[in-house]
């Protein structure tokens, strides 16, 4: 990379094995160098992948020929434009923010965003290095789900919704990824129900097809806020009631979930989400939580403990 920025007529690809080290080493001037060749081709798409521009130019007075081709990165496509510049504290806080993804997609995001500051020459200050927080994300479909949007097509997947036997092939338009209580979520269009619908990404099943179909609409700007909104309203006006034992591990833990509420009478309100889920967690307590109201919750998580209990019949 630095030889490519420092040539302002480009190099050939035969002037850069000589040159440059890891190349020069096993270069052999007139004798084969096709492997060689093919792992510069390698580092090449490699340096385009990390976003950098590396522009190919013809020999004018042998064109067509691979071997005259001359490359360089244009200093003016990948330096900042000259207006823009960061203080050590502003680099400390954007090594931060590309150091969050650990995994998805938006690693190879942040890898690029790190490249690019470490090439701006400012160093960042040290105070706030070991405070960065994880992103991590465990759904396979994060990361097909993230390159369907930005490359603006449809999706295609087999989504298992609560208390149906199989899963149903959906085909959605994303306009959204994104995370709310600790769980990843899509938004899009139902191109099958003409409407759009919320997804949570752990009850897609199997493999995640993005086509080559257009999304029908493009996604809005402030689409992920839009869809963060309308989570924390059904978060916020869906409420449960249950009783817990005192000393338990139901009553320190639900006691303590985001926006649980201490009631007069000693039971806990919970806000939720998504019915299911909540019904999971609280039939995990067992005989810890008594579940209130409402009445699908109380006969969701009876049913999963009755489920629990003909699995064991046979049990000794």
């Amino acid at each position: 990379m630095l030889a490519l920025v420092a040539t302002e007529i480009g190099l050939t690809k035969n002037e850069i094995l000589e040159a440059v080290q890891g190349y020069r080493q096993k270069f052999r001037p007139g004798e084969d160098n096709s492997s060689l060749e093919r792992q510069f081709e390698r580092d090449k798409d490699d340096i385009r992948e990390l976003g950098v521009p590396i522009e190919t130019i013809e020999s004018p007075t042998d064109p067509g020929n691979n071997q005259a081709l001359r490359y360089r990165i244009p200093k003016g496509e990948y330096d900042l434009p000259r207006d823009i510049s960061f203080t050590p504290e502003e680099t400390t806080l954007l090594n931060l923010a590309a150091m969050v993804w650990r995994e998805g997609s938006l690693s190879g995001e942040s890898r690029r965003a790190l490249l690019k500051l470490r090439s701006l020459g400012t160093e960042a200050t040290e105070q706030l290095v070991g405070y960065a927080p994880r992103i991590r994300t465990r759904d396979t479909a994060f990361g097909p789900l993230t390159d369907a949007l930005a490359k603006a097509v449809q999706v295609k997947f087999d989504y298992l919704k609560p208390g149906e036997p199989v899963a149903r092939g959906r085909t959605v338009s994303p306009t959204a990824v994104v995370q709310h209580q600790g769980r990843w979520y899509l938004q899009g269009l139902d191109m099958q129900a003409h409407a759009d619908r919320t997804f949570l990404l752990s009850r897609i099943v199997g493999p995640v097809q993005s086509t080559r179909t257009p999304s029908a609409s493009a996604s809005p700007a402030g689409a992920g806020d839009t869809a963060l909104a309308e989570l924390d309203e059904i978060w916020r006006t869906h409420v449960a009631v249950v009783e817990t034992k005192p000393g338990t591990d139901a009553e320190s833990r639900l006691g303590k979930r985001r926006g649980s509420e201490h009631l007069a009478d000693g039971r806990i309100g919970l806000h939720f989400t998504d019915l299911a889920l909540l019904a999971d967690d609280l039939a995990a307590f067992g005989p810890e939580v008594f579940v209130v109201s409402p009445p699908e919750l109380v006969a969701a998580v009876v049913q999963r403990l009755r489920t629990v209990s003909s699995d064991h019949e046979d049990a000794p």
